[in-house]
């Protein structure tokens, strides 16, 4: 059994994708299975168990610089590699045109989505580029819609909680104490929660004996940081640590040293549920059914954390002892 996946982006609708590699290897235990996607998730989905090849495509930046000589080398060289093998099923998981256009040009049976799901991305010519569409739930989610398609493909139901499969590096060391990671960044303004919160709450762990990390990746997150770790600088210092700007797979291997997460809906935050590390995620818009980690996931020792117009800091507080407790019952 050869499977090709086509999903190209984003970080969290990636990690959503993995639990279906699993699935496919669940049925067909000797399955090879290749994997399209974007260059900058390259390295996160590499770490996935069971995906053989990964095939990079560089859409986005190719659609800013079509005209140029060495993109259209680049598009050359990308589909004679996609096409240098015939597989048994293309599932394109995405649903966009850009992602089915990319399955059509795979030598195989083309399956992609027949109908948007709420609060998804989906295009409807997407449909019209397979050979067999699928229509799933519409009120699914996202993790669970990729299931559902390749249950619908491969003719067998998923069991089961999901796998994620994503493995960090086997040089393990967790220090005496321990510590979580505050994800704190967003690519969207209004997902993010308020310094000063950040602050309250970092007290509270640091009273608690837990020692901080702080992620970030670009210069808007770096000074975020830097403002948390300045409003703990009277309480024990080396107890908060702002991260260096790490590559995908190093702030993976760097998260699986923690024992913990509390972050906002972001990509870093689905990390830690692909992980199954004790995770409060929070959300500021009624969205965590759709791609939260759920009771029915079996993630006991995570929650999703809706507030309005943001989680407060007890119901945070409250939660995170809460997950502690069950990771550990």
């Amino acid at each position: 059994m050869r499977v090709l996946i086509v999903k190209l982006s984003s970080l969290g609708d990636v990690v959503h994708a993995m639990p279906a590699v699993h699935d496919i290897r669940a049925a067909f235990p000797d399955a090879a299975i290749d994997w399209v996607v974007e260059p900058g998730f390259a390295p996160l989905v590499r770490r996935v168990e069971g995906v053989r090849t990964v095939i990079e495509c560089a859409m986005r930046r190719w659609r800013r610089t079509w005209w140029s000589g060495t993109t259209r080398a680049e598009w050359q060289a990308f589909r004679a590699r996609l096409q240098q093998e015939e597989y048994d099923a293309v599932i394109d998981l995405q649903g966009l045109t850009k992602s089915a256009l990319v399955a059509r040009l795979a030598r195989g049976m083309r399956f992609g989505l027949a109908n948007a799901t709420e609060g998804s991305s989906y295009e409807a010519p997407a449909r019209w580029l397979v050979d067999q569409a699928i229509r799933v739930e519409p009120r699914i989610h996202a993790m669970d819609r990729s299931r559902a398609l390749v249950a619908a493909v491969i003719g067998r139901a998923p069991e089961g909680p999901p796998v994620y499969g994503l493995k960090p590096s086997k040089r393990v060391f967790r220090s005496a104490q321990p510590t979580v990671a505050l994800v704190h960044g967003s690519s969207r303004g209004d997902k993010l929660w308020p310094v000063e919160h950040w602050v309250a709450l970092g007290k509270r762990l640091i009273g608690a004996d837990w020692r901080i990390g702080l992620p970030q990746g670009n210069d808007e997150e770096q000074t975020r940081a830097e403002l948390i770790a300045a409003g703990l600088q009277y309480e024990k210092a080396f107890h908060v640590e702002v991260w260096p700007s790490l590559s995908l797979d190093a702030v993976l291997d760097r998260l699986a040293l923690t024992q913990g997460v509390i972050g906002v809906d972001s990509g870093l935050s689905h990390i830690a549920v692909a992980l199954d590390l004790p995770h409060v995620q929070l959300y500021n818009h009624p969205t965590a059914w759709r791609t939260g980690p759920r009771p029915e996931h079996g993630h006991l020792h995570q929650v999703a954390l809706e507030g309005r117009p943001v989680p407060t800091l007890e119901a945070v507080w409250t939660a995170w002892n809460n997950v502690v407790r069950a990771a550990h019952s």
